[in-house]
């Protein structure tokens, strides 16, 4: 799809991440790379100049974080002159820098017996790796102390930094099935529909699904059903923020019945058209319908 020319681009940003070595950075990338981000991790730092110029050329590059860390080693002293040289050429460059106490690294990387990368004591290494790292941490726009953040946190503080509206940020999608051909192996939250009256055995319903009035109309008319679609959604939006709060960023809802094709497909449709008029982002898919 063309742009139109009478709309103003989108200005490029560039997120360069980096930070003491166990504080995170892993993380932070896979955050941006939630949030929509073109995430490119270890690019040498000789090549950021080109690669700049590249993003500047592409109309499709306008959001990019770049991870770098200890490994630049000397290289490391050149990155805030060439990050200040870029944004004077007009790139919006911003560095978050992820912090962490000794203490929190040093178990860290006992924990996943990674080795560090400069080698040696830990401790040592740490002591040395900060000393490399404080020109960057000086010049950064956001430091990040990540001693006591869940991942959840770590995104939250993320998206404020990035001036996002986190509840919003979460994908979520709603799949009807029938059980006769399994559960969704990808489906974190299941529920079973097939305790409401079946339309397949009503009259001038069997042939139609759950998109269909008709079947709309019958299974609403039930009391149950009414008061199970409404309980369900509020269940739903409860959760919805405590997921979001430990770093959940894709979700999927399945709902089934026997077949797939009436009960699952309308409660389905009902709560991705709830979720939606709330301001959820929601994708809809029936997977047996034509089954």
């Amino acid at each position: 799809m063309k742009r139109d020319p009478a709309r103003p681009a989108e200005p490029k940003r560039i997120f360069v991440i980096t930070g003491v070595s166990g504080a995170g950075k892993s993380q932070a990338l896979k955050v941006f790379e939630d949030f929509g981000w073109f995430c490119v991790d270890n690019l040498p730092i000789a090549l950021v100049d080109d690669f700049a110029r590249h993003v500047v050329k592409s109309p499709s590059l306008t959001r990019v974080a770049l991870g770098m860390d200890v490994r630049e080693g000397r290289m490391l002293s050149v990155l805030p002159p060439l990050l200040r040289e870029l944004n004077r050429k007009g790139l919006r460059i911003s560095v978050l820098f992820l912090e962490a106490s000794d203490e929190s690294i040093v178990r860290r990387f006992s924990e996943t017996r990674h080795r560090h990368p400069l080698g040696g004591k830990v401790a040592d290494a740490v002591k040395a790796e900060r000393r490399l790292l404080a020109p960057i941490k000086g010049a950064a726009d956001k430091v990040i102390d990540t001693s006591n953040l869940t991942l959840g946190e770590l995104k939250e503080k993320i998206s404020e930094t990035l001036g996002l509206t986190r509840t919003r940020e979460m994908t979520l999608q709603a799949v009807s099935f029938g059980y006769k051909n399994g559960i969704p192996i990808d489906a974190d939250i299941v529920m079973d529909v097939r305790f409401l009256p079946n339309p397949h055995y009503r009259p001038g319903l069997r042939a139609k699904t759950g998109l269909d009035a008709p079947v709309q109309r019958y299974i609403l008319s039930q009391p149950i059903a009414r008061r199970f679609l409404n309980s369900w959604l509020k269940i739903i939006e409860t959760l919805l923020p405590h997921y979001v709060k430990e770093g959940k960023s894709y979700l999927t809802v399945a709902i089934g019945c026997t077949g797939g094709k009436h009960r699952s497909v309308f409660c389905t449709r009902w709560l991705a058209q709830k979720l939606r008029s709330s301001g959820h982002p929601v994708q809809e898919f029936h997977r047996d319908i034509a089954t």
